[in-house]
């Protein structure tokens, strides 16, 4: 008899058609808002009464919904200089998971390179942000960061076999995008299944107009990290004084960038939701430069009726129809940034077609896939 018949009895977690299944959720690290973020409170949404594991929890940091989850950091959370700085923990990580295991029927890991190496006595199914970045891409990672390419780079012998032997032990590939689901494939020769993520940001709720922006700006949200490209962004619009961008966003590159930026360039930092959904509204546009895995933000302005510049690359090209939701670029350079931006303000867009590409990326769809996949991850209990 398979584990799922035969652990009915377990209180709490997931109630399936089946009965209940003990379930868990597991997170890199809950020290930020974004996108991954964000489809972990889908997650928590989709599957009432999974308890959460992640490294380094930080609740004044990330959303605030987070507060009502049952949520168990890591021993190492107790660091608090590390909660504030959880790149300096670098090396600490790949121990701290391999040294949890998680008791439930089906563990679920939203990784972007860390989660996946929990130990699980159920099945453990992998939604996959993306690969490790600091093994994979570095130098997108690591941008100008030297400590940070130093410690990848000097790990990276222990780190490579380390992440090699934790997704062998993934039952089920799940991929947020055709790149990453493309990527994960061709990295540990797996069949990855696809599910996008989906539009979990309120557009019918309150809005908060105390920023007092007038509209009429071009709209960036992104963390500031070097392979978000924001400098590029920054650079076209100082090519366009008669333009006006503004940034939301926090990140290890927010001095380098605040030092580039020109006075038509407005940084905010600690955007509530309600706040973001004024900008959403008043902006012209959204534009982003990333090699995003996903691309979230252009489904989240296109919920507002705003159409977007973005980068012709990975997950943008799951997310915009190009001509119908926004305009793409070949390359992230100030040139190319500025043309894209100048044709989506002097094209008329239909909102009727941007509401409807938002509306095919429903929390309702993702949660009911998400439990289907989690009602058929079966197999046995390990002993791990």
């Amino acid at each position: 008899m398979g584990r799922l018949q035969r652990r009915r009895e377990v209180r709490g977690g997931y109630r399936s058609k089946q009965g209940a299944i003990k379930t868990a959720i597991v997170h890199d690290h809950l020290v930020q808002t974004g996108g991954a973020e964000r489809v972990l409170l889908a997650f928590a949404r989709a599957l009432p009464g999974s308890e959460i594991y992640t490294s380094f929890y930080e609740p004044t940091a990330t959303y605030p919904e987070m507060h009502g989850l049952k949520i168990n950091p890591m021993p190492i959370n107790r660091i608090k200089a590390l909660r504030s700085h959880h790149r300096l923990a670098f090396p600490l990580l790949a121990p701290s998971f391999s040294a949890t295991k998680i008791d439930a029927d089906v563990t679920l890991c939203s990784s972007a390179g860390w989660s996946h190496g929990v130990r699980t006595t159920g099945s453990k199914i992998t939604y996959w942000h993306a690969p490790a970045r600091w093994l994979y891409q570095l130098d997108e990672y690591a941008g100008k960061r030297r400590a940070i390419r130093y410690a990848a780079r000097a790990m990276a012998p222990l780190l490579g076999p380390w992440d090699r032997h934790a997704a062998a032990t993934i039952d089920r590939h799940v991929a947020n995008s055709t790149l990453i689901q493309r990527r994960v494939s061709e990295l540990y020769d797996v069949e990855v299944e696809l599910l996008a993520p989906p539009l979990t940001f309120r557009v019918d709720g309150p809005l908060d107009e105390s920023l007092k922006i007038e509209p009429g700006f071009v709209l960036c949200v992104s963390r500031l990290l070097p392979y978000k490209n924001v400098d590029v962004v920054i650079e076209a619009i100082r090519r366009t004084p008669h333009l006006r961008l503004v940034i939301v966003g926090r990140g290890p590159e927010a001095d380098r960038l605040h030092s580039l930026a020109p006075k038509n360039t407005l940084f905010l930092e600690g955007v509530t939701d309600a706040q973001l959904r004024s900008l959403y509204r008043d902006c012209t546009a959204l534009v982003a430069a990333a090699h995003e895995d996903f691309g979230l933000t252009p489904i989240e302005a296109a919920a507002f009726g705003k159409p977007c510049a973005v980068l012709a690359s990975g997950g943008f090209l799951d997310t915009v129809v190009d001509g119908e939701t926004g305009f793409t670029f070949q390359t992230p350079t100030p040139e190319e940034v500025a043309t894209a931006i100048d044709r989506v303000l002097r094209e008329s867009w239909v909102t009727q077609t941007l509401l409807a590409r938002a509306d095919l990326f429903s929390e309702a769809a993702f949660a009911k896939r998400l439990r289907e996949l989690v009602e058929t991850a079966g197999g046995e209990i390990k002993s791990t």
